[in-house]
């Protein structure tokens, strides 16, 4: 892991990953909305928090996200659709991850290997999608799976060595997942960081850009 940046590292899998980073040996820095005042959504916030970094950083995890706006839930069917709650899951999961990304190639190495994982979800894969609802959730990280595939790319340009990938962790058993209780169960967040990290330690450059699950299968866009 050596020097590694977890993003949103006050959350449950945020932080879990950075623990389990530094069991494997990797130093750590730690950042989040609690702890440092990083509000995705604030461009000045970002550019404050994200710019006092120098790096560079072997390894980068990103963990921020809302399944909706406080006090709301995912909605079940098209005629719940807010587009004042579906902005600000965009505003969270989309774009501020965006912005976030986009100091990624002043704090990669410009030579070796690197790996960036982002957060996603399953549920924003459009090819799996089977169940329909949670629609602005879906739909936020559709397009930052875009964001992701789009990042690989532009870096793959200028730090040949770097991989980027969206990764979806399974269903956790954090705060996040309160009040949903699937068919499959839940794992526990240190569960869910072992296995990503293992992912992240085996990802390939021929992978970047690529969306994969807890056991690095690949995941259809």
């Amino acid at each position: 892991m050596m020097d590694a940046l977890v993003i949103g590292a006050s959350g449950g899998i945020g932080r879990a990953v950075a623990d389990e980073m530094e069991t494997r040996g990797g130093r750590v820095t730690r950042l989040s909305r609690a702890a440092d005042g990083l509000d995705v959504t604030d461009a000045a916030s970002v550019a404050r928090v994200m710019g006092a970094l120098t790096g560079p950083f072997q390894t980068v995890f990103v963990s921020v996200g809302i399944l909706a706006p406080e006090g709301g839930a995912p909605e079940k069917q098209l005629a719940a659709i807010d587009p004042e709650a579906m902005a600000r899951v965009f505003a969270v999961n989309t774009i501020g991850v965006a912005h976030v990304l986009s100091h990624l190639p002043r704090l990669l190495p410009k030579r070796g290997r690197s790996v960036t994982g982002v957060l996603t979800a399953r549920v924003g894969s459009i090819g799996d999608n089977r169940m329909g609802g949670w629609h602005s959730y879906r739909a936020s990280k559709a397009a930052l799976n875009q964001i992701v595939h789009g990042a690989a790319i532009e870096l793959g340009r200028s730090h040949r060595d770097a991989v980027v990938a969206s990764l979806h962790p399974g269903t956790v058993a954090t705060p996040f997942t309160a009040g949903y209780d699937p068919k499959h169960g839940k794992v526990a967040a240190e569960e869910a960081a072992r296995n990503l990290c293992d992912v992240m330690e085996r990802l390939t450059v021929d992978q970047s850009g690529g969306f994969y699950d807890y056991s690095g299968a690949e995941i259809p866009w």
